[in-house]
């Protein structure tokens, strides 16, 4: 027969642990505290956050975590671990597509932890525009949706950035109908952004066939919407239920089980390499035969793994494009330095976006 250990003495063995515990993180807070006095003294004072060395320790805890709490449960602790001492440090100021509730911003705190200054601002150009001229070290935005695609948005802003992509975070999207009323029945319009519509159109024929949907600049502001109007619906995400005040009708209204939104994260940094990078590119070429198999030969020559590629119109002439691509790898890897170097004789145009950490959680 197994001896069952007193309540009272696992307690006890428990807020002894914690004890620990707290020391321990204090002691890691003020190490962070000292590699700031370090940093400054030898003049670098502007940013403290380093996404590759940030990348490397959440793999390392991920890697030495014996459970029973799982790898991903262990990283998200140390995540806001890292927000609260980079916090004592110097505070990041990040620029994410508002208002308050967004998914960008779930995005931004599941990246950065939430011991980060978040700035919304209304529209994807303005978070660059905030990163480039100094309002903020970083911003989030999205670049794709499993169901939608990419945006297109980011995508053009991209061709006339000098911001890099200094990062990639996944959020796996679950809608909610929200709404201050007792049934569905009373619900006389839907607010959602454009992209959430599409993502619940099944949903939304089959339970409020006939009622408007409207697009918004964005869920938070449609929640904040149905806040304030009777028999006003909103497409959500929970934390914008909980900000807004609003009740949730229905959860998991997407017609995507696995409906995820990758977002990137822009500044002015250029990341080292880790041991799972990932490199982005824009590419231009001349509109004539075997102009695409120019840009992908070279990947295919040095046994590049490319995860994707879209094409935009350049807006410089008609029928001309550019190209975005995803590689696997980082850009001073020897490999991928050899085919950047014949795709560049080959293109009329590579600009690399950035080679970063591959999503962590």
């Amino acid at each position: 027969m197994t001896n069952v250990i007193p309540l009272a003495e696992l307690r006890n063995q428990i807020d002894a642990i914690d004890q620990q515990i707290l020391q321990l993180i204090n002691q890691r807070a003020s190490l962070a505290e000292e590699v700031a006095r370090t940093k400054i003294a030898s003049g670098e004072d502007n940013c403290f956050y380093r996404p590759d060395r940030e990348a490397l320790v959440l793999r390392r805890i991920k890697g030495l975590n014996p459970g029973p709490l799982s790898d991903d449960t262990a990283a998200r602790f140390f995540r806001e671990l890292m927000s609260a001492c980079l916090a004592l440090e110097k505070p990041l100021q990040v620029a994410f597509l508002g208002p308050e509730g967004t998914f960008t911003q779930q995005a931004t705190f599941k990246h950065f932890g939430h011991a980060v200054r978040t700035e919304p601002v209304t529209a994807i150009e303005d978070i660059f525009q905030a990163v480039e001229e100094g309002h903020c070290q970083f911003g989030v935005v999205p670049i794709e949706n499993s169901t939608e695609g990419v945006i297109t948005h980011t995508l053009d802003r991209f061709v006339i950035s000098p911001l890099k992509i200094c990062g990639e975070v996944e959020v796996r999207i679950e809608h909610n109908l929200m709404a201050n009323v007792a049934e569905l029945a009373e619900i006389t319009e839907v607010f959602s952004h454009r992209q959430s519509l599409a993502q619940c159109r099944k949903w939304l024929d089959k339970k409020l066939p006939g009622v408007r949907c409207t697009e918004v600049s964005s869920n938070a502001e449609a929640a904040r919407m149905a806040a304030k109007q009777q028999g006003v619906a909103a497409i959500a995400g929970k934390i914008a239920a909980d900000i807004y005040n609003v009740t949730i009708l229905e959860q998991g209204i997407e017609d995507e089980e696995n409906n995820t939104t990758r977002f990137v994260i822009v500044g002015k940094l250029t990341t080292t390499a880790t041991v799972s990078d990932k490199t982005s590119l824009l590419i231009s070429t001349k509109n004539h035969a075997g102009a695409l198999y120019s840009i992908l030969e070279p990947f295919s020559k040095y046994g590049i793994s490319m995860s994707k590629i879209e094409s935009r119109p350049s807006r410089q002439g008609l029928w001309d494009y550019f190209f975005f691509v995803d590689i696997n790898g980082h850009q001073t890897d020897n490999n991928i330095a050899l085919a950047l170097a014949e795709l560049e004789a080959n293109a009329t145009m590579v600009k690399i976006l950035g080679s970063y950490p591959k999503a962590i959680l």
